[in-house]
């Protein structure tokens, strides 16, 4: 009888190997493809000179970004963006733990969390899915702005206006940035006089 049960649990082995494979190959087929797009993108950015232009360019961008590739996960962005709407920031915090837990490479969810754990004010944990979320998509403008807003809000002027930098290095039109890049560097000449 175990020899029975072995036999049937070898076959079932080999059958499920076949669609494990075809499942991961097809997995990193959507990841270049993604890629692929990005890669466009960040390009058509870069050279962009017109604002609104480039601002619909970021919002494929993000629509990118916000894709996970999963049903369930996309579910819980949402759920914690509506945790985060309704200033309920430990629940959004608890989906995104999940989300982070379940899909450690999708870049959104830790820059997501990085965005509740700023809201809450604790700046350290904010870097950490920052650093996170730059590990995994180095061009993460949103992630850098973040990075800039929280360095400038605890008195590091100087990292601000090198993140801010960064971001325009990505996102030339990015007026925010911009606008930051001109105040920091202003500010950080007067204190040197």
């Amino acid at each position: 009888m175990r020899s029975v049960i072995a036999i049937l649990a070898l076959a079932l082995m080999a059958n499920a190997l076949p669609i494990w494979a075809r499942a991961q190959t097809a997995d990193k087929q959507v990841e270049a493809k993604t890629e692929n797009r990005l890669d466009k993108l960040f390009a058509d950015l870069k050279r962009e000179r017109n604002e609104k232009a480039a601002e619909r360019i970021a919002g494929q961008i993000w629509g990118e970004w916000n894709s996970s590739g999963s049903a369930s996960i996309d579910l819980m962005m949402l759920w914690s963006q509506q945790a985060i709407d309704a200033k309920k920031y430990d629940v959004a915090l608890d989906f995104l733990d999940q989300v982070t837990t379940l899909q450690p490479k999708y870049a959104e969810g830790w820059n997501r969390r990085a965005t509740v754990h700023f809201l809450m004010q604790n700046y350290r944990k904010s870097v950490v899915d920052i650093e996170r979320t730059l590990l995994l998509e180095p061009r993460h403008f949103g992630a850098l702005s973040g990075m800039a807003q929280i360095m400038a809000t605890t008195g590091h002027k100087d990292m601000a206006l090198k993140a801010w930098q960064r971001v325009l290095e990505i996102y030339p039109m990015m007026r925010n940035a911009q606008s930051e890049v001109s105040r920091l560097s202003e500010e950080l000449a007067g204190e040197s006089i």
